[in-house]
């Protein structure tokens, strides 16, 4: 029973109790019903001839032919309405002959002396209960009850009328009868409704029903609370490598930590060739180190296991106020050749050009030079980038950051300034981003083969990460779980979401 999923069982009892509820009372039972409440049932007689002495015996029946002295009288209000969930018609109510008469109001061991109908619950009721509609009372005499018939009246949801009846008993003296409505609706049902000051019996019953399904839930996680998840392993991964990366690797982690809180994390983001030469020093084969790249060069590393992880989007970047919507790919292999030295030559403001470039070992600069300019730079010499930050250069400056983020803060510091990173991470920090040959970066245009500046994540081990270790663990929640949804929210598709995943094991 240990990998009973128990708490997912009580989840959806929770679930279907109160639905299956709510079906039985709105769709099976309670779609046609109409109601009846007895509002009033007071007796008169008393109080009237406390304050007038002997008015009842001067006090007649409007029929010619009654001599009975009014006496014993009580006065009744009922109350019809449709609780259900549909409308009620006419031909909804069910009659054994043609008669107008829907509904009979029974009143055992008393006459009725006169009705009214007092209070509907819209004006355009008024038609259906007035003299024509078929109203009237009665009296059987073999069953000594007195009776009012109600016409076959359709009802909206929530529609009502009341009826004030004045009785007089017959017979023996005592206790009077409840009234009772008789009748019958066609797929539903009569019922006596009660008025609505407490909290239903079944309303009760489901909270408490709900209640009891929660603490059996909580109970079951104070129990199973110091289980780690399925999957989880204790010690510590250490994660080295590209800086691009650092931002969806971290919240991967720590992600994962919230679910299995025995495992820690160390990072070190300097880039993805420090991030391999450290791991192949390390030799480790215990699955405690991995190395993220953003480029295949992993080739030059023959004990190193390669695991692509998701297609990454990268882009150009300008300093904010460098106003140039789109680049051409043979604009910036000039740039970068050293031929366009102003960005006046490329209709931009007259400034001269800074290019900020990530140091070579550089995933995002073999990206950059494979994608865009065709081939590796030739070597030329490079300055430290925090030593032009916030300087007006005379002239044409080249620069060179060792991680991205000193990339992206030269860029945004320096007038004239473009390099290149990853895309979610160029966004997050305010920079222009221009279109490549007219395609804005889009992780759709990558997919479809419009955008050029595009390239794969891998994860790297020591000769393959064992099963149960650390490393294995984080990986295998990169590639096949929850971490798949951490990396597309950091603008990055996951290789197992591409139609043709073996596209992730693309050099170029």
């Amino acid at each position: 029973m240990d990998g009973f999923p128990i708490e997912i069982v009580l989840a959806l009892i929770g679930v279907a109790v109160p639905i299956s509820a709510f079906l039985w009372e709105f769709v099976v039972v309670g779609r046609r019903r109409l109601g009846y409440r007895v509002q009033m049932d007071t007796p008169v007689t008393g109080e009237i001839e406390s304050v007038f002495p002997g008015v009842l015996t001067r006090l007649r029946p409007e029929s010619p032919d009654s001599a009975t002295d009014l006496k014993d009288l009580s006065v009744v209000l009922v109350r019809i309405e449709n609780s259900g969930a549909t409308t009620i018609d006419t031909s909804d109510y069910q009659t054994l002959d043609n008669g107008r008469a829907g509904l009979h109001v029974h009143f055992p061991q008393r006459r009725v002396i006169g009705m009214a109908v007092t209070e509907l619950s819209h004006p355009g009721l008024a038609e259906c209960l007035d003299a024509r509609s078929g109203i009237a009372h009665r009296w059987i005499a073999s069953a000594s009850c007195g009776v009012i018939d109600l016409p076959k009246v359709p009802l909206n949801r929530g529609d009502h009328y009341k009826v004030l009846a004045i009785l007089q008993r017959h017979g023996r003296a005592g206790a009077d009868a409840e009234p009772e409505l008789r009748g019958g609706i066609k797929g539903g049902r009569l019922l006596e409704t009660r008025s609505r000051t407490g909290a239903p019996r079944a309303m009760v019953l489901l909270v408490g029903f709900l209640v009891l399904v929660i603490a059996a839930q909580l109970v079951v996680g104070v129990v199973r609370g110091d289980r780690p998840p399925r999957g989880c392993v204790a010690g510590e991964l250490t994660v080295v490598g590209s800086s691009a990366l650092r931002p969806v690797i971290q919240d991967a982690a720590q992600r994962y930590r919230a679910e299995c809180r025995d495992l820690r994390f160390a990072f070190a983001f300097e880039g993805t060739e420090r991030g391999l030469d450290r791991l192949t020093r390390a030799a480790s084969t215990d699955g405690t180190l991995i190395a993220i790249g953003d480029n295949p060069i992993g080739a030059n590393y023959p004990k190193l296991d390669r695991r692509s992880l998701a297609v990454a989007v990268f882009t150009v970047v300008t300093h904010p106020e460098l106003d140039l919507p789109s680049l051409t790919t043979a604009q910036l292999r000039d740039i970068y050749a050293g031929r366009v030295t102003d960005w006046s030559e490329l209709g931009g403001p007259p400034l001269p050009v800074v290019l900020v470039e990530r140091a070579p070992g550089s995933g995002t600069r073999a990206v950059f030079e494979q994608r865009v300019l065709g081939g590796s730079q030739p070597a030329v010499p490079h300055t430290s980038c925090l030593a032009i930050q916030g300087r007006e250069l005379a002239g044409p400056t080249r620069c060179t950051a060792e991680v991205t983020g000193d990339l992206l803060q030269t860029v945004r510091n320096t007038r004239g300034a473009i390099g290149y990173s990853e895309f979610g991470e160029a966004t997050r920090a305010g920079l222009r981003t221009p279109a490549l040959n007219g395609v804005a970066p889009d992780r759709q245009a990558a997919l479809a083969g419009r955008y050029e500046l595009w390239g794969i994540e891998f994860a790297y081990s020591y000769g393959g990460a064992p099963p149960g270790s650390p490393a294995a663990a984080f990986l295998r929640y990169l590639t096949d779980e929850a971490g798949s949804d951490v990396l597309r929210a950091h603008g990055t598709e996951p290789c197992r979401d591409l139609p043709n995943p073996a596209r992730c094991g693309e050099s170029g």
